[in-house]
């Protein structure tokens, strides 16, 4: 034990930061909320034990099966789309073209802005009455609508905001697509395969690794989602709670209504709900993942 102390404290010496960092940051704070979340706690009194009343709470919570209803569409919807688009741009950028590092920059800066209060704003003045989608509809004579303030449309919006971030999925496609072995086109060529058929024989089942990667890290993205929501809805997540997504509903219990152990447990739950639907993908992909070699 003091021999192998002894040839490794240097490195443990410096990994102490990040360990402390670690347990005050992470690990305390995730056993705290999970003990908050069996109490009745509002911040300004003492945590007072009540089970698992929290959860029970839940099931005749109309706001939360609400928000879960907008949270699963938003997420059904946005995670197909967003990859697609990050697929479909990827493939655009994988060809040799003049200017490819500017364009690849260029479509990388909405997932640096995209989550932004900035972006948010902004995303909420192109899509109101006076927005500049409906300027460019007057143009055709068409009357648009107020999209953010429509019951009908508001979620919309903000799944398209979602898409647009996509970047950071394109450049993981773009990385995947410059892996497969040319060899492999060559002699699909060579066989009169067709452009398609050499997509979904070769192009799609190499890149699968990348594709299963996305999916969850997007999917993830999607489920946590908030800044756009609260932005956009002024944060009560309306019109008519088309736009209360699950994050949106946790905050706004915790730190509305300052129900600190409820808002814990609908923290709990969406931790569930994010490893549930992640250990489904994974238990799928041995039948449509692809590992060469």
């Amino acid at each position: 034990m003091k021999k192998w102390l002894k040839e490794n404290w240097e490195g443990y010496l410096f990994l102490t930061p990040w360990l402390i960092g670690l347990l005050v940051f992470t690990i305390i704070p995730i056993l705290t909320s999970l003990y908050l979340s069996f109490t009745r706690y509002n911040i300004l009194t003492t945590p007072e034990f009540i089970g698992v009343d929290n959860y029970f709470r839940m099931l005749s919570d109309k706001d939360f099966i609400q928000s879960l209803k907008v949270t699963f569409k938003f997420v059904f919807l946005s995670v197909p789309l967003r990859m697609s688009f990050a697929l479909l741009i990827a493939m655009l950028l994988n060809r040799k073209i003049r200017g490819l590092r500017f364009y690849r920059a260029v479509y990388y800066v909405p997932s640096l802005l995209g989550g932004s209060v900035a972006i948010s704003i902004l995303w909420r003045q192109l899509f109101n009455r006076e927005g500049l989608l409906n300027q460019f509809l007057s143009i055709f004579k068409i009357e648009g609508l107020n999209w953010i303030a429509t019951p009908s449309t508001a979620l919309y919006t903000l799944i398209i905001l979602l898409v647009w971030q996509f970047g950071s999925s394109m450049l993981i496609f773009l990385a995947a697509l410059k892996q497969v072995p040319e060899d492999l086109y060559d002699a699909a060529k060579i066989d009169g395969a067709s452009k398609l058929r050499q997509f979904t024989n070769i192009t799609l089942p190499m890149i699968t690794p990348m594709v299963l990667f996305n999916l969850i890290m997007t999917m993830i993205n999607a489920f946590q989602s908030f800044t756009p929501a609260f932005i956009i809805s002024n944060g009560t997540g309306g019109p008519v709670g088309s736009t209360l997504l699950y994050s949106l509903y946790l905050y706004k219990r915790g730190f509305t209504f300052f129900e600190m152990g409820y808002a814990s447990a609908l923290a709990w739950i969406l931790l569930i709900l994010i490893a549930i639907f992640t250990a489904i993908i994974f238990w799928t992909s041995g039948k449509w993942v692809y590992y060469e070699g």
